[in-house]
């Protein structure tokens, strides 16, 4: 469904990524895992041209592109397929819950408004907040915020859905809630691609996983042989120093 090759990028004389490399099949559910610092926000953002790539290639739905030479013609029909869901929300704050799932299908897409607001309703109750839907950004949660920016991804009727730690902002007993929306949709094979920190959620609901440092891909694998028979000595310290957490 997707494939990423020899991606890089450079913030001014830093590089970040240095030759990344990907494969992610439909139904996929892929952890990118790693010490901060290790390019995997920045690798995600570049897959969904939140930043502008120096080199690579993608292979997305039979298409090939050149990452450093994208159209915006090109960018819309890919973005038109996917989804990110970010770290911090992204809410408007003057906007209801339903109102935020809907923005995206009124303005960008041109969908009317009867609906959009059908299938707004159909993504918060999926995420459990059908009854939340005139609250504002200030009179939820957390993890109900975050589970509002998924249904918002869910809404979009994407093919893949980007999450770049979408926990990592929420307090212990609100990571729970937003992991269990997360799993269901792996349940149900939703393709994603999800940047975190959480073990336990790569380890039983992810089923292949991405390690990086220093803007390199380490070592890859199916999550069981990551977890339980990581190749690498790198990779054995990684796990090591997260078991001793």
């Amino acid at each position: 469904m997707l494939e990423i090759q020899n991606i890089q990028k450079s913030f001014g004389a830093l590089p970040v990524l240095k030759g990344v490399s990907l494969e992610v099949d439909r139904g996929d559910v892929v952890a990118i895992l790693g010490p901060s610092g290790s390019g995997k926000t920045t690798l995600l953002r570049c897959i969904n041209f939140l930043e502008k790539a120096d080199a690579g290639t993608m292979l997305f739905d039979g298409e090939r592109y050149d990452l450093g030479h994208m159209s915006r013609k090109d960018i819309s029909a890919i973005r038109r397929k996917t989804a990110f869901v970010f770290q911090s929300y992204n809410l408007f704050l003057n906007k209801t819950a339903l109102e935020n799932v809907t923005e995206g299908l009124i303005v960008a897409r041109k969908m009317p408004k009867a609906e959009a607001r059908e299938r707004g309703m159909q993504a918060l109750e999926k995420v459990g907040l059908s009854d939340r839907s005139d609250y504002y950004p200030s009179q939820l949660s957390g993890g109900q915020q975050q589970r509002v920016a998924i249904a918002r991804a869910l809404a979009a009727q994407p093919e893949i859905i980007y999450f770049d730690e979408p926990t990592s902002a929420l307090d212990p007993e609100l990571t729970g809630e937003v992991l269990a929306v997360m799993r269901q949709l792996a349940q149900e094979g939703m393709t994603m691609l999800v940047v975190t920190h959480e073990m336990n959620f790569a380890r039983t609901a992810s089923n292949k996983v991405i390690f990086m440092e220093d803007g390199v891909v380490v070592e890859t694998g199916s999550s069981r042989e990551f977890f339980e028979n990581p190749r690498l000595a790198r990779t054995q310290a990684f796990l090591r120093t997260l078991d001793g957490e």
